[in-house]
């Protein structure tokens, strides 16, 4: 398998998840501004959206958009998809991936825009991200180290990545202090230290 990715993007998730689990694969960087992989290739001949991640499997199919894969990956690692109830879990992990991508990841987006905002847009921003990351931290008010209770699953990586982004912008989760630890609980991973390391983001 080869993994596309950008240093510190949503892709870092599947990065995590494939080193937790042992699989053997390859890395190519993608400069998506210029749309141009590290070998020199077209990335839109990977993925014509031209973002990350994206995932080509064994049998050469690739496979785009960070909840398919994630999900395609904990349908492969029964130990990456939670604790089984009957079936909710299933739906407990996607609705937990459903606030990730199109709630907490999207609050992040002004801060990588490349668009200069008025200090008005700034402080709205902010409010909607502090917004987002108190829904977050809510979540884990319900008990556990992880989002879906004692055991880390494809949720948790992805989580990771969005939150690790506070760091580059400025913002401190102290006022979140389960967030806080939450976040140095699953950056002390074996398997995020090595997808951090790799992506050349290790502090």
């Amino acid at each position: 398998m080869k993994l596309f990715y950008k240093p510190g993007a949503c892709s870092m998730a599947a990065h995590i998840l494939l080193n937790e689990t042992g699989t053997s694969f390859q890395l190519e960087k993608v400069d998506t501004g210029a749309g141009i992989t590290e070998t020199g290739a077209q990335y839109s001949l990977t993925n014509p959206r031209g973002y990350v991640p994206a995932l080509q499997l064994q049998t050469g199919e690739v496979l785009t958009e960070n909840v398919a894969i994630l999900s395609w990956l904990a349908e492969r690692n029964p130990d990456l998809a939670g604790p089984e109830d009957g079936g909710l879990a299933r739906f407990r992990q996607l609705e937990i991936l459903s606030f990730l991508t199109a709630e907490l990841h999207k609050a992040f987006g002004p801060y990588f825009s490349g668009v200069d905002a008025s200090e008005a847009e700034k402080a709205d921003n902010l409010r909607k991200l502090k917004t987002r990351i108190s829904q977050f931290d809510a979540l884990l008010a319900k008990g556990g180290d992880y989002l879906l209770g004692s055991a880390f699953t494809v949720a948790d990586a992805y989580a990771f990545v969005i939150l690790n982004w506070t760091g580059f912008i400025g913002v401190s989760l102290a006022d979140w202090p389960r967030t806080e630890v939450y976040v140095a609980r699953i950056r002390a991973r074996p398997s995020a230290q090595k997808a951090l390391a790799a992506e050349g983001l290790a502090a």
